[in-house]
């Protein structure tokens, strides 16, 4: 069971990220955001003369870039294991402040080079001198018809902070005002509850512990439901703003045709999982049966299904045994997992006023990727490990092959690199663990990463995709009218086998994800791309890694349908989210099988 939340000082130095990779102390830190005012305030003294020298402001502007990044994400990493810090929330609003100063000293840049002939961006983009900004220069074509004139972009960026505050005030009251009740244990003893340890509640074998878990996390989120409401609803109209100043067609467009992604990928993948929800229903009823439960609840969708069977994972026996999974794609990728275990990557286990989660922060290319854990020792944190560090490699891979401005990946991709590690790892526990129950326990795992990414996740986005018509049309986003609709798609996927709990209509107020607008569909695409690619590199072999390397080091220079068919896997298409689909269908008859 979850043990009690610790001190951020109570936990080793050697379980902590090094910050001190970016700046060696605060001071080093201070003088490098001092410098940087006086930078922007050079860079905006291009103003109205970017017709003059087009070259030099470009390659100035991604200077400038380049010397904001390791500024931005100091702070930002400094809070995350603390949020209640003043002092890091201080240096966290002060970087945002600068971030914004810099956006808006800067707002100029694309409208004048806009107003330049469309023959001299081309000759830009053809020039060999200027081949780092070539992806740059050729988006900003595109994008044409969506720019605004000078003054307004200026304005837009001025409200960088105000677009920012509802993702701000969520994680400030989530993070660190809000409190949940203690579990009672079955020995009669308490234990404070978290959304870090939530987890480990809710994937236990103790029903009535869950279900305590369950109503505590949902239940507190609901009573300071008219707040998130509100803050949700400054996001969607955000949004909303933004694709109209931009004269985009809907938000959800806005998100997508900046990275050349047809609307089709988002439509296919709700079309497609609806057509499996009958599979997913099987498997729930299965989940029933074997459970022994006259009804289904919602808390008793993540505990295993093999309770007899328990893979204990300490951080140190995880991480080994990703390292032995993950053998297959190559020995300088092994290499760097060592480095980023050994040499202050991660950041491990939960503490007080510490975000919720994993995240892997990968900007940084002259130091290296971070990475965000809250390890429980259990099977589901082994595989968050080798997640993470999926990110991870593909922003060291791509920071290494790229120049910076075509080193960051599409949003469409960002998960394929994370979820392929685990679909590796996955195969590789399958053939070492033979014994029955173990191939039970982890073929259970599997079909949960199915449930959970690929169902849970399009479930999600559909429901970005009716809170954002809502306020299109001019429909109130309220406590009441957002749940409703959270509560009916949980419905439409869990009611045919569930009994789908009131409370579970909150659940929508404590998905971060969702201050990121039509980002989470990108999870369920990511897993079904990667449970091919996976199956490439384990039956093919050197050719496959080889292969898939040269996706992981594309970046952004080629666009991301293009970067994944270097992988050879074709996502324009929706045939491989129903072959991923199939391969669901199958580990469940696997899974039966073997019960």
């Amino acid at each position: 069971m979850a043990e009690k939340l610790r001190k951020r000082s109570e936990i080793d130095n050697k379980y902590k990220w090094k910050l001190t990779d970016i700046y060696p102390t605060p001071e080093a830190w201070e003088a490098a955001f001092a410098a940087l005012g006086e930078k922007i305030a050079a860079f905006a003294a291009f103003d109205g003369k970017v017709a003059e020298d087009p070259r030099k402001v470009i390659r100035a502007y991604f200077d400038l870039d380049a010397e904001l990044l390791p500024v931005f994400e100091y702070a930002f990493l400094n809070k995350e294991t603390d949020n209640a810090d003043p002092a890091a929330q201080a240096m966290s609003d002060r970087v945002r402040a600068l971030a914004v100063q810099a956006g808006t000293a800067s707002a100029f840049m694309q409208p004048e080079l806009l107003d330049l002939d469309e023959s001299v961006l081309t000759e830009m983009i053809n020039d060999p001198d200027m081949a780092d900004y070539s992806v740059f220069l050729g988006d900003l074509l595109r994008d044409k018809a969506h720019a605004l004139p000078k003054d307004q972009e200026r304005l837009l960026a001025m409200m960088g902070e105000v677009a920012d505050a509802p993702n701000t005030i969520f994680s400030m009251l989530t993070d660190v005002d809000m409190k949940f009740p203690a579990i009672t244990l079955a020995d009669g003893s308490q234990q404070e509850l978290s959304e870090g340890n939530y987890s480990t509640f809710i994937h236990g074998n103790d029903r009535e512990v869950r279900k305590q878990a369950f109503e505590g996390i949902m239940g507190t989120y609901g009573k300071y439901g008219n707040t998130i409401a509100a803050t949700y609803n400054g996001s969607v109209k955000n949004d909303t703003f933004q694709a109209a100043a931009r004269k985009y067609s809907s938000a959800l467009a806005a998100k997508m045709e900046p990275l050349q992604i047809p609307q089709a990928v988002y439509d296919n993948l709700i079309s497609v999982i609806h057509e499996y929800l009958p599979v997913l229903n099987e498997y729930l009823e299965l989940r029933k049966k074997v459970l022994k439960l006259d009804e289904l609840h919602m808390y008793d969708l993540y505990c295993p299904m093999v309770s007899d069977f328990h893979m204990d994972m300490p951080y140190e026996k995880a991480f080994d045994l990703m390292l032995e999974g993950l053998k297959p794609m190559g020995e300088d990728y092994l290499a760097k997992l060592v480095e980023a275990r050994d040499n202050g990557w991660i950041d491990v286990y939960p503490s007080e006023s510490k975000s919720s989660g994993a995240f892997s922060a990968g900007g940084l290319a002259k130091v290296h990727p971070y990475v965000l854990l809250n390890h429980n020792d259990n099977l589901e944190s082994a595989f968050t490990i080798a997640h993470e560090l999926g990110h991870s490699m593909h922003s060291y891979y791509s920071n290494q092959a790229q120049p910076l401005p075509k080193a960051d990946y599409s949003l469409f991709v960002a998960e394929v690199a994370s979820t392929c590690n685990e679909a590796v790892m996955m195969r590789h526990l399958l053939s070492t663990f033979t014994e029955k129950k173990a191939q039970a326990y982890l073929l259970n795992h599997f079909l949960e990463q199915f449930r959970t990414t690929c169902f849970r996740q399009t479930m999600f986005a559909e429901f970005e995709r009716i809170s954002h018509d809502m306020a299109a049309k001019g429909e109130p986003l309220t406590k009441e009218s957002l749940s409703k609709a959270y509560y009916e798609l949980n419905q439409k996927y869990y009611g045919d086998a569930c009994v789908v709990d009131e409370v579970i209509a909150n659940e929508w107020m404590r998905i971060p994800h969702f201050y990121r607008a039509f980002y989470v569909y990108v999870y369920a695409t990511g897993l079904c791309a990667a449970v091919s690619l996976s199956e490439r590199i384990l039956t093919e072999g050197e050719s496959a890694v080889n292969d898939y390397r040269k996706f992981l080091s594309a970046g952004c220079s080629v666009p991301p349908i293009e970067a994944l068919k270097l992988a050879g896997i074709d996502m324009s298409s929706p045939e491989p989210l129903r072959k991923a689909m199939e391969v669901f269908k199958d580990t469940l008859a696997k899974f039966k099988a073997v019960l």
